[in-house]
């Protein structure tokens, strides 16, 4: 039971309306508004930036000190002594794995990596130039129809074997769709790879030759992977939650998630910055940039600067900040032409006092985008990506949501249409 109090007066309603607060483990207090409806009131919050829509224990963000914990532990250690797979079993579980538990849980997602056979042909109705996440909202959608007879939401076996699934297939999903960009064959996944070594075999191998995944570009995906597993109640962990509120099947929900990740709000950023940097052309076209940037009557934008949430830094962009340089070393790309623009504009954002004041330092985007260059990702495929990473993080969401008690989403509006009105007559 909440044990302090807010009070709300409202013009109109006599009596002062006692409204319960809460406090979290850490953050701030949340006031309960829910008793507001029986007195014929809503609040009013757009784009629920100061709405806490669910409880959750999964991830915390404290913005202004530049913070993400994944059930506690701090990203950056994340970053540096776990991998990807060990978050995905601590998001959907609470607690990092035994050695055991490890073993076990990469074993059945090696055994799951493999997609039905007709899935293959239900690319062929997208054509070649379809957007990848096009494909990807459907594909994923479809897998519910494979997998009908273990769809009880109720059924925690049935929420476990989702997760491994969905966890699993949706790399080779991702591959598949950039095989059938550039018509070449699909590549079945291999069980003796790693989960990020596996995904640039599938993305990148081909039946001619043997390809061998690099471990310095396998890393960098890992930590990809890893620094985008999850990210609080953000636009598309919200959909899911919402969604999965009605009851919908998880693969649904995960379709649904992927969609709103699509929007160049949310999940496009990256390939903003190889835009932005392709945009500037030179090094000797940045001051013009610059100063447009500066400039409150120009629209033009510095991608990959700051961040809506981190008010301070982004704590995901120093861990890829070094797996860049070291992808870009081992390709042997310093010659890279937009490489030299990335550091200059780096530099001019850690020391220029106009970047400093307004917090505009290079945020995980910047740096990502950088690096899937690199490796050879087309840039229509980096929301794929960012989708195959947040993949454990939105299934966690979903299954939490899921095991405890749960309402629909409904949202209230405030009405400003006309109000009531005969019908003319003719």
């Amino acid at each position: 039971m909440a044990e302090k109090k807010a009070q709300l007066s409202v013009d109109g309603i006599e009596e002062t309306i006692d409204l319960p607060v809460y406090e979290g483990s850490t953050g701030p207090d949340v006031v309960d508004v829910r008793s507001l409806t029986s007195k014929g009131i809503f609040t009013y919050d757009p784009g629920f930036m100061s709405t806490a829509s669910c409880e959750s224990k999964i991830t915390y963000i404290d913005g202004d000190k530049g913070v993400l914990l994944y059930r506690g532990y701090p990203i950056e250690q994340l970053a540096e002594k776990s991998d990807f797979m060990e978050c995905c079993f601590l998001l959907l579980n609470g607690e990092l794995p035994s050695v055991d538990e490890k073993a076990q849980f990469i074993d059945e997602i090696k055994h799951h990596t493999m997609v039905h056979e007709q899935i293959r042909p239900f690319f062929n109705g997208f054509p070649r130039h379809a957007h990848p996440m096009a494909i990807m909202i459907g594909a994923v959608g479809a897998l519910s129809a494979f997998y009908h007879n273990d769809l009880q939401i109720d059924n925690i076996e049935h929420r476990k074997a989702a997760a491994v699934r969905l966890i699993a297939k949706i790399p080779t999903l991702a591959a598949m769709c950039y095989k059938y960009s550039i018509g070449m064959p699909f590549m079945h996944p291999r069980n003796d790879l790693s989960f990020s070594e596996n995904f640039l075999y599938m993305m990148f191998g081909n039946p001619c030759e043997e390809y061998i995944p690099s471990p310095v570009l396998a890393d960098a995906m890992d930590k990809i992977f890893l620094l985008h597993a999850d990210h609080e109640q953000n636009a598309s962990t919200s959909t899911v939650r919402l969604a999965g509120s009605t009851g919908a099947n998880p693969y649904a929900c995960i379709s649904s998630g992927i969609t709103a990740l699509w929007g160049p709000s949310h999940g496009g950023a990256n390939e903003a910055v190889l835009t932005m940097l392709n945009e500037i052309g030179d090094v000797s076209r940045i001051p013009e940039f610059i100063d447009r940037a500066k400039d409150k009557e120009d629209p033009f934008k510095l991608m990959g600067f700051g961040h809506r949430v981190y008010k301070n830094f982004d704590p995901r962009a120093h861990v890829l900040r070094d797996a860049a340089n070291n992808v870009l070393e081992e390709l042997g790309l310093t010659n890279d032409p937009l490489l030299p623009i990335a550091k200059e504009l780096e530099r001019i954002a850690l020391e220029d006092e106009y970047f400093i004041e307004r917090n505009l330092y290079p945020n995980v985007d910047f740096y990502s985008g950088i690096i899937l260059k690199a490796i050879g990702i087309p840039t229509n495929l980096f929301t794929v990506i960012f989708a195959t990473g947040r993949t454990p993080g939105w299934v966690a969401h979903w299954h939490e949501m899921i095991s405890n008690p749960f309402k629909i989403g409904r949202p209230r509006q405030l009405y400003t249409g006309p109000t009531f009105r005969d019908y003319p007559d003719k």
